[in-house]
């Protein structure tokens, strides 16, 4: 925890000494007919106008999807901070930065932090890396985190007793071989790969069962 704490305030002391270079990340989804990100971003740059903040660059997703990987736009952002491209990203809420959970957006704050760049939510004062309620702000969110991951391990857990109640096991479905016919095929010079194509087997199970080894499953 004390690690934690030397570290925002080096951050705050490293954002306050150096020049601002910002960065805009802003995302609409595709699936809220008629609106566009020009709301944000208009209100975003006159907010770095007022703080004689330089933009360098605007990273923009038009997309629906809630994982990072399927925002080319945000990737390209947290590959940019990485190579310490600029000090800050500003978004115009947090529901346009992630919409991915508390868990994994706190994961993505967490990133940016460790490469030393510093992130802010124009309309929710609080949620600001270098401002005064920084600790607390990631403090609870990392609470929430670790509530959403134990929520998660309790529901696959439920799951997992349900399945055993009702007769199944976990993992995949255990495949069934015919290893007399895989026999009978090989001796009658079929190939390996003809027999796997045959019968719905890989190649490796296929010479494993001519060979007299293991079980014959997938």
């Amino acid at each position: 925890m004390r690690k934690d704490l030397a570290k925002n305030e080096r951050l705050w002391h490293d954002w306050v000494m150096k020049p601002k270079r910002i960065v805009l990340y802003a995302r609409v989804s595709t699936k809220d007919k008629g609106q566009d990100t020009r709301n944000q971003l208009d209100q975003l740059r006159e907010f770095c106008a007022k703080q004689d903040w330089t933009i360098v660059r605007e990273y923009i997703d038009h997309v629906s999807a809630k994982t990072a990987e399927k925002r080319p736009q945000f990737q390209a952002m947290l590959a940019a901070a990485s190579r310490h491209e600029f000090d800050l990203v500003l978004f115009w809420s947090l529901d346009r930065f992630s919409r991915e959970g508390v868990l994994p957006t706190l994961k993505h704050l967490e990133l940016l932090t460790s490469y030393g760049v510093a992130w802010k939510s124009y309309t929710e004062q609080y949620f600001d890396s270098c401002g005064i309620f920084r600790d607390a702000v990631i403090s609870i969110a990392a609470t929430l985190a670790k509530q959403e991951r134990l929520k998660i391990s309790e529901r696959t857990i439920a799951g997992l007793q349900r399945a055993k109640r009702q007769g199944r096991v976990g993992g995949r479905p255990r495949v069934v071989v015919d290893r007399e016919q895989v026999r009978k095929l090989r001796k009658a010079g079929q190939s390996l790969g003809e027999i796997a194509a045959e019968m719905g087997l890989s190649k490796t199970t296929v010479a494993r069962i001519a060979r007299g080894d293991g079980e014959g499953a997938q």
